[in-house]
């Protein structure tokens, strides 16, 4: 199950690899019934090779604690998947146990717990069932009983209950699975910070102390002078080279300066560079400069190599947007895409919403090829240099943020809509026209009102479901916008 975008069509361009998702994976079933029915034990591991098998097959690395059978086994199996660092910890109901075998997983893993309960068939075939054949279908009588035990302990409870080959139930812990990756991504995540705030913005400001205390991970302060040195080293034959990729990927409108071209992929090789050396997984930058001096030129000249990067899987944002930046790496990792976007215009003619923005995009969710045009001024910023225009590829979308509350609290907010067809601005900016189904201004109204800030990302499908897995297991509030508001 390899949750990515396409690669950009055309181009050289390789996606980044990242540590692989870890499942700690237990199973377990009652032993006082193994020497009451000596058929039965064998029967519900074999059920439980078959679900390690898929877990494999969805590219994790499956820490397989083994098959336990009272509270002392599954106390052993803790400390095992405690050990392993897990990103989340399966717990497979092969048939009735007590909630002492599942609590102490809960309480010692340090990861959060899916239980799932899979009997053999769809059904059972009652007339040549015994007791013991029973048994093996039994896996869902303890969820009540584990579920009442981790509400009384503070313990967040979430499970799949189905058979062991329902595609439903599997589309279920491929949620979950998906929710893991966005965890370990955030966990062990290094995310950049270059430069200062847009000044101003005082809803983009971000406390870097709670990004690394709610989702793990490091924040990484950078200096452009950073970036500086490392374009300063790139050699004519090298950004010749990044001149071509560019040629290749993007189709460059008649307005784009060639000077401006070459500078763009110096800045590029350089990104490449800073990202490389100082091992990062994200990006968010800006920097005002004056009068043409070296950082000004370097903050203009950063939209090239960061949409080249995004596309890669290590997004980039502007204007210092810490959390649109990381809101974009969790659409990237949830295969969506996720392009830096904010309001543009209200369409109430066709109903939609116009929302884009002028810097970063992530080029593989593209309606078509997408366009570098040539631009003298960047409007609200200093510096010119070349920009990104394209329309996110047409069908389901979902817009998500990440907001901050006055006490500090993260949260998760989105919403899903259309990409449609219709007239688009042509100032290089990537600007897509989204339907939500109901009155544009009653939608801006009530996305504003989640305190989602006004940066986002604009990503491909109907995700609301995966980001609200993914906010469940990182313990963060999950708001979605679906309707107009109250008023």
């Amino acid at each position: 199950m390899a949750d990515v975008p396409p690669a950009v069509p055309g181009s050289a361009l390789t996606r980044v690899t990242r540590r692989p998702t870890r499942v700690g994976l237990v199973s377990g079933g009652l032993g006082a019934y193994w020497p009451q029915f000596p058929d039965l034990l064998e029967r519900l591991r074999e059920s439980a090779r078959f679900v390690t098998e898929r877990f494999e097959e969805m590219d994790c690395e499956v820490v397989d604690a083994g098959f336990v059978s009272d509270p002392q086994e599954a106390a052993g199996a803790a400390g095992k998947l405690r050990a392993a660092d897990c990103d989340i910890v399966v717990t497979f109901l092969t048939t009735y146990l007590t909630a002492s075998m599942v609590l102490p997983i809960a309480q010692r893993a340090h990861a959060p717990v899916l239980v799932i309960d899979l009997q053999p068939t769809e059904a059972m075939d009652h007339a040549n069932t015994d007791t013991g054949a029973w048994l093996a279908y039994c896996g869902q009588c303890p969820l009540p009983e584990i579920a009442n035990v981790f509400r009384r302990g503070g313990i967040p409870f979430r499970s799949v209950s189905g058979h062991l080959r329902d595609e439903n139930a599997w589309n279920r812990i491929r949620r979950w699975i998906r929710a893991a990756r966005v965890r370990g991504v955030l966990r062990h995540g290094r995310h950049g910070l270059m430069g200062h705030l847009y000044p101003g913005m005082l809803d983009v400001s971000t406390d870097m102390t709670l990004v690394s205390t709610r989702f793990g991970g490091h924040v990484e302060v950078l200096e452009f002078d950073d970036l500086r040195v490392r374009v300063a080293a790139v050699t004519d034959a090298v950004a010749a080279e990044r001149v071509a990729l560019a040629r290749t990927v993007f189709t460059l409108d008649g307005s784009v300066d060639e000077g401006d071209l070459a500078w763009a992929a110096r800045v590029s090789v350089g990104l490449d560079r800073l990202v490389e050396d100082f091992g990062l997984d994200s990006l968010a930058y800006y920097h005002r400069g004056l009068e043409g001096e070296i950082h000004e030129r370097l903050g203009a000249g950063m939209i090239l190599g960061a949409s080249l990067l995004t596309a890669r899987g290590v997004p980039m944002a502007g204007e210092y947007e810490l959390r649109t930046s990381l809101a974009m790496l969790v659409a990237d990792t949830l295969g969506a895409g996720g392009s830096f976007t904010e309001f543009q215009a209200l369409n109430f003619r066709d109903r939609v919403v116009e929302m884009g923005h002028d810097g970063p995009a992530h080029l593989a969710i593209s309606s078509g090829d997408p366009l570098l045009r040539g631009l003298g001024v960047y409007h609200g910023k200093r510096g010119w240099g070349v920009s990104v225009e394209f329309d996110v590829e047409h069908g389901p979308v979902t817009t998500f943020g990440i907001g901050q509350e006055a006490d500090g609290t993260l949260t998760f907010i989105a919403s899903e809509g259309e990409v449609v067809p219709g007239p688009l601005l042509e100032i290089g900016n990537t600007t897509s026209r989204v339907d939500f189904g109901f009155d544009p201004g009653e939608w801006t109204d009530a996305w504003s009102a989640t305190g989602v800030g006004h940066h986002w990302t604009l990503c491909t499908g109907h995700r609301a479901k995966d980001l609200r897995a993914a906010a469940g297991l990182l313990g963060v509030p999950f708001r979605v916008v679906d309707g107009p508001g109250e008023l």
